[in-house]
């Protein structure tokens, strides 16, 4: 009888795959991860719209609404005060918004990867089997409440009295918003604006870590050329998936490359949203760092375009609209204290 020959140290060296693109299977470590906190594992998780948590319009509604009442209030009531520091609270904030996205990055590109290389792009993004699985649901999910997590962005800047500008606080209620419709309407090309999403937010997330430990980087403005570069491949993505839907639905007529799946409301606010996203980054750029051949000062920049403040609610009230443009600390609900307010968030 022929007997097995020993496996040799280096065959149990996590050698990546196709199916371990990082040399261990990540998923099963998350799945006891996940049945240790919710208390049933993440492969019993199933998405039912009105019986999950924030799966109705309602409740994803009403917290965009309390996120604005907040910032725009906590922004009222911070007017005469002085700023707090909360440097331990922004460098916890960062560091596990980084680490949860790279997290979800890394399970998202081990699910992903097999099935792109064995059945090509146009399947995973457009079939069910592909690009909406269960463990790719999970995860979708995971991601949704998220961006519960990073509206407390906001929260930083106003208890720092930092500028709140229309590009951020738009962004943060507008993506919340964005993940709900997706999750609603099963869109199998979710996942292309979900990882180029997190690996843009590891790259920032990161950024503003280590500008809060006081540590100067030099790439800042590649933030924002992601964030555009991001913008400009999701809406290619999504203008396909959706023109692949509404050809084979409507117009079979038309030269089509065959059915995608997802509804058709969330086509629709998926591009309505992430083309908005696209103009306003796009505005932002110019307006902060190509400016007459360099960078403006923050406050101009925060005067601009993208960059134009929040109406504040103290003015409303006593029917005064500020234009921003007399750049006094009055005007913009933020003392100065001598120092010019900068338009970055750390």
């Amino acid at each position: 009888m022929a007997t097995a020959s020993p496996v040799s140290f280096f065959d149990q060296l996590p050698v990546p795959t196709i199916d371990r693109p990082f040399g261990i299977a990540l998923w099963p470590i998350f799945d006891k991860a996940f049945e240790y906190v919710v208390g049933y594992p993440a492969n019993d998780f199933r998405f039912r719209p009105g019986a999950t948590p924030m799966s109705t319009l309602k409740e994803t509604s009403i917290f965009i609404v309390i996120y604005y009442t907040i910032i725009l209030g906590g922004r009222s009531l911070m007017r005469n005060r002085e700023p707090f520091k909360l440097r331990t609270l922004f460098l916890i904030h960062n560091f596990y918004l980084t680490a949860i996205s790279g997290i979800l990055l890394a399970l998202f590109i081990e699910q992903l990867l097999p099935t792109i290389v064995r059945h090509g792009i146009f399947y995973t993004i457009c079939d069910k089997e592909g690009g909406w699985t269960q463990p790719l649901v999970v995860l979708y999910y995971l991601n949704y409440l998220t961006k519960y997590l990073e509206l407390l962005d906001t929260c930083f800047l106003f208890l720092k009295k930092k500028p709140l500008t229309f590009l951020h606080c738009y962004h943060h209620g507008a993506t919340a918003l964005l993940c709900y419709t997706q999750l609603i309407g099963s869109t199998a090309v979710s996942w292309v604006v979900i990882s180029l999403n997190l690996m843009v937010h590891v790259v920032m997330y990161w950024y503003y870590f280590q500008s809060a430990r006081g540590i100067r980087i030099w790439w800042k403005e590649w933030i924002t050329r992601l964030q555009i570069i991001q913008f400009v491949i999701d809406l290619g993505f999504v203008y396909f998936a959706s023109y692949t839907y509404f050809t084979s639905a409507y117009f079979d007529w038309m030269p089509s490359y065959g059915k995608c799946a997802g509804e058709e409301f969330a086509a629709f606010s998926g591009i309505g949203i992430l083309s908005s996203y696209l103009f306003l980054f796009i505005s932002f750029y110019f307006a902060t760092y190509k400016k007459d051949g360099k960078r403006p000062s923050g406050r101009k920049a925060v005067r601009r375009m993208s960059q134009a403040p929040m109406p504040d609610p103290n003015e409303l009230l006593h029917g005064k609209v500020s234009d921003g443009t007399n750049g006094d600390a009055k005007s913009s609900g933020f003392k100065s204290n001598g120092i010019a307010t900068r338009s970055r968030r750390a």
